[in-house]
């Protein structure tokens, strides 16, 4: 009874022996890939800032503007925004209302 299991069993275990011994082989010799080898990192774009608005150009304020965001935008400051439009109020734009910048 012994002999009937002991020689599948070998064989089973001859077998098992031998894909262990091709596959470590195999995972020796293999070429490292290239996601393991360096890890490659991308880097962020650098921000792009908006062109400068053409020289007497205006803008036109939108829902929560003010001079401080139209300075922002423009990049032309507050103090040249007041200077620019002297009958405006800093603290009454109204949506639609053209504002110089230059």
């Amino acid at each position: 009874m012994v002999r009937l299991y002991a020689a599948p069993a070998g064989f089973l275990l001859a077998v098992t022996i031998a894909v262990l011994a091709v596959h470590y082989t195999v995972q020796r010799h293999a070429p490292v890939h290239a996601a393991k080898a360096a890890r490659i990192v991308r880097l962020p774009e650098p921000r792009r800032r908006a062109p400068p608005i053409p020289i007497d150009a205006f803008v036109i304020v939108q829902h929560g503007d003010s001079f401080s965001a139209i300075s922002s935008r423009t990049h032309v400051s507050v103090a040249t925004l007041e200077r620019l439009n002297p009958g405006v109020s800093p603290t009454a734009l109204h949506v639609g209302q053209r504002i110089r910048v230059h």
